[in-house]
């Protein structure tokens, strides 16, 4: 089954998140965050909440537009994740999100569809938006137009701001889908071999989340309100119990760009062309 083009533009139906302090926490647990970081982990002070989360509410808005859109979803993988922040997430409460197909592009050997996002409170005010673009590697070739080029990222000829070194658990796939995506993939080794990777994978929010984790704590002083907008694309795979290594060079006007890569194959980025606006 291919990708269909005339689902561009096709909405969910109004998608209900409802959470409590426990799922924040759950989630800060599932992106590494430790005792040194008890804000995250702790209701006694909030807890306050990464702002990577806003991926959270919007599993189900995914999982709702990927049969929209077809193709075959063992051949998926994540190209790359944005979020753009209009006011801090609490630490409880419902929000309401619509997904939207934004797009269905030919890359010749592979295709790439695009969702996004919007998630409010329950007062209808606007929390937070996502862009999603997913990559289909078994769909290309089907005459569809290609995407629009993504401007690349040119990282300093200088040593970074920051470099946050993590090493991940060989659970920590397990730990970060009780958040809500329980994509085979990232649990089960017959699903990751046949797709090719030989065994489970990280979810590619999960580094997501890590890298957020570094940017609040080494560029927005440890405040999470500070952060306006993340974007990143993910380039390699990353294994449960790779060691993570993150890197940020904070540029004028809050502009802050990042890439990780892993201690096992430290040349080869498995997230790049990043960049965060900080206020």
């Amino acid at each position: 089954m291919g990708l269909k083009l005339e689902s561009v533009g096709q909405q969910t139906d109004l998608l209900v998140h409802e959470y409590t302090w426990k799922d924040v926490v759950l989630y800060a647990l599932g992106c590494g965050a430790t005792l040194e970081e008890l804000d995250y982990l702790y209701e006694g002070r909030g807890p306050k909440v990464l702002p990577t989360y806003a991926v959270v509410p919007t599993f189900a808005a995914l999982h709702a537009l990927l049969p929209v859109t077809g193709g075959d979803m063992l051949g998926v993988v994540h190209g790359s994740q944005s979020i753009q922040l209009h006011r801090p997430i609490p630490a409880e409460g419902v929000m309401n999100t619509v997904g939207t197909v934004a797009g269905v592009y030919d890359l010749k050997r592979l295709a790439q569809a695009v969702y996004t996002t919007e998630t409010r409170d329950a007062e209808g005010e606007l929390l937070f938006e996502t862009t999603w673009t997913i990559i289909f590697l078994k769909d290309g070739g089907f005459g569809g137009e290609r995407p629009a080029r993504t401007p690349r990222v040119k990282y300093p000829e200088r040593a970074p701001d920051f470099e946050v070194t993590e090493t991940t658990q060989p659970t920590q796939a397990m730990l970060y889908r009780l958040s809500g995506d329980l994509t085979p993939l990232h649990a089960d080794p017959e699903i990751g071999e046949k797709a090719g990777f030989g065994r489970p994978i990280l979810h590619g929010l999960c580094t997501y989340g890590y890298v957020g984790r570094a940017l609040v704590r080494h560029a927005c002083d440890g405040d999470p309100s500070r952060l306006t907008s993340f974007e990143g694309r993910f380039t390699k795979p990353v294994w449960p119990g790779d060691t993570l290594v993150v890197q940020g060079w904070k540029e004028d006007e809050g502009r802050v760009l990042l890439k990780a890569a892993t201690k096992e194959n430290p040349d080869e980025d498995v997230f790049g062309n990043a960049y965060a606006v900080v206020r």
